[in-house]
């Protein structure tokens, strides 16, 4: 049911921005907040037991948000070196991107087995940085259908979201959302640049009070 109502709202705004000869970019965004404002109102639950976690693990303030950030980036930086991901850093936000060609086949959202270790190096770092939250967003390029890439963009998030618990990440700490092919990277205006655009982002950020 949660699928479908996304599905609709995504649609119907693929619509409405081509109608009015909108950009990508204005589409994505508003295709990324509608989702984002459903998900949010269809995971209450979830939201519910995100605080509870939070509650329970503590949170951070002041200098000790940046100090916590900083050793944690280090961490990542080290453990995935040389790994094809790449990461990045915002204030106190970590971009953490898994490129679709090394992690996934082709259309399909079966995780590398050869990728497994470079998760497996993420999730450590995860586990030992507890005092964070992440939001795991699927994203494709534009061959195909939208509402294929959309389905394929929640699925690969998911998969990532359910190797990630299944080497002790909090389950609580974690929310996923797909945004299909509205938020490219680069213009899709070739294979190489598709490449770029065909990934798993994981944005993690810090448990604030």
């Amino acid at each position: 049911m949660k699928k479908s109502i996304i599905a609709v709202a995504i649609s119907a705004l693929v619509l409405g921005g081509c109608a009015a000869n909108s950009s990508n970019t204005q589409k994505g965004a508003g295709i990324g907040a509608v989702a984002g404002a459903l998900l949010g109102k269809a995971t209450g639950d979830n939201a519910k037991s995100r605080y509870v976690w939070g509650a329970a693990v503590g949170a951070l303030a002041g200098a000790a948000i940046g100090n916590y950030m900083d050793k944690q980036e280090q961490a990542f930086r080290e453990e995935l070196a040389d790994s094809g991901v790449s990461v990045q850093r915002n204030g106190d936000e970590l971009t953490l991107q898994l490129p679709g060609q090394i992690t996934f086949a082709t259309g399909s959202a079966n995780i590398s087995s050869q990728f497994h270790t470079v998760l497996d190096d993420v999730a450590k770092v995860l586990n030992k940085y507890e005092k964070t939250t992440l939001m795991i967003e699927g994203h494709t390029d534009d061959t195909g259908t939208a509402q294929g890439n959309q389905a394929l963009s929640e699925a690969r998030a998911n998969a990532v979201r359910q190797y990630l618990v299944s080497r002790q990440v909090d389950m609580r700490r974690i929310t996923t959302i797909g945004l299909g092919q509205f938020q490219p990277l680069v213009a899709n205006t070739s294979e190489q640049n598709r490449q770029q655009n065909r990934r798993v982002e994981l944005r993690i950020l810090p448990n604030k009070q």
